[in-house]
């Protein structure tokens, strides 16, 4: 009896260990974005106490790093770059994602999909900088130009929301295929039964189904965009600019930080805050989609038994 409750108060021991050290784990994930918004926040106050809150909302000049009158610090064309380019991006990724997320699926044999998806895979592990460098040397002058004969700047948004696109596509692809995967087979069983084709059973029965993974995937899709640096760092160009012209450059809030943060600005300066106040910005459009996100995760969810 001894032994046994001696072998009962260990487990017990190392089960608590555990359940404290996951939650050591959760609290080092919460306090990390706490210290984040706080070291954000510090600067934007400040920013704002110098600048109207009015003239960076809806101001349309983006122009911090001029002197004097031609300083102006309207957020509006970074946003609207930002948005204009994950729109480029996500209309190439989002058909070819859900394409390939259904073929893996419900299409593909057994060693088809374990030899394609392990690609797939791979191809988000790939650094952006060869992304960026790829549009930059390869995909504007050899096929935008070259291919297609269409007239872009050497820095463009099309070539670097298409880019873009590719990056964010295996996410799409491996998180919804995911979610196709984990439909029951007896629905599809079912629907076959009833005289369903292929094509109606993947469309009509798994992919409604599967609905709230595959918006939690495009939501993440997204995400991943929106904060991209690299690629509209070196191929999308630096220039604040309303607009939707995909054949001049275009710069993305993400960008500017990365251009911004040389170490040549003096610290504390306004501009060295306009740093912040657009990381600040950025977290802010980011938290709102992952909000978005799980709000309608909750909305389709499935539960199966």
């Amino acid at each position: 009896m001894s032994s046994l409750a001696y072998t009962r108060t260990r487990r017990g021991v190392g089960e608590q260990a555990i359940r404290y050290g996951l939650l050591a784990a959760a609290a080092v994930s919460v306090l990390t974005t706490v210290l984040i918004v706080l070291s954000l926040l510090r600067e934007t106050v400040a920013f704002f106490g110098d600048v109207p809150l009015r003239e960076f909302l809806f101001g349309t000049k983006w122009t911090p790093l001029l002197a004097g009158d031609q300083q102006s610090f309207g957020v509006i064309p970074l946003l609207t770059g930002t948005l204009y380019l994950t729109a480029i991006g996500l209309v190439v990724a989002i058909p070819l994602g859900l394409l390939a997320a259904i073929y893996l699926s419900e299409y593909a044999p057994p060693r088809v999909r374990k030899a394609i998806k392990p690609v797939l895979e791979l191809l988000a592990g790939v650094p952006t900088i060869v992304f960026g460098y790829f549009a930059l040397t390869f995909f504007t002058p050899e096929l935008l130009r070259g291919v297609f004969g269409i007239e872009v700047n050497q820095f463009n948004a099309l070539s670097a929301g298409i880019i873009l696109g590719l990056l964010v596509l295996p996410t799409i692809a491996s998180v919804a295929e995911d979610a196709l995967s984990a439909v029951p087979a007896s629905l599809r069983e079912g629907a076959f039964g009833l005289g369903a084709s292929k094509l109606q059973v993947s469309l009509r029965v798994v992919f409604p189904a599967a609905l709230s993974g595959v918006v939690a995937a495009l939501i993440l899709g997204a995400s991943r965009a929106v904060g991209e640096t690299v690629i509209i760092l070196v191929a999308g160009g630096q220039v604040a600019r309303l607009g939707l012209d995909p054949t001049v450059g275009y710069q993305s809030m993400a960008a500017f930080i990365a251009a911004t943060s040389r170490g040549d600005i003096p610290t504390g300066s306004l501009e060295y805050e306009t740093i912040f106040v657009v990381g600040m910005a950025l977290f802010v459009m980011t938290l709102a989609l992952n909000a978005l996100s799980i709000r309608l995760v909750n909305r389709y969810r499935q539960v199966y038994e």
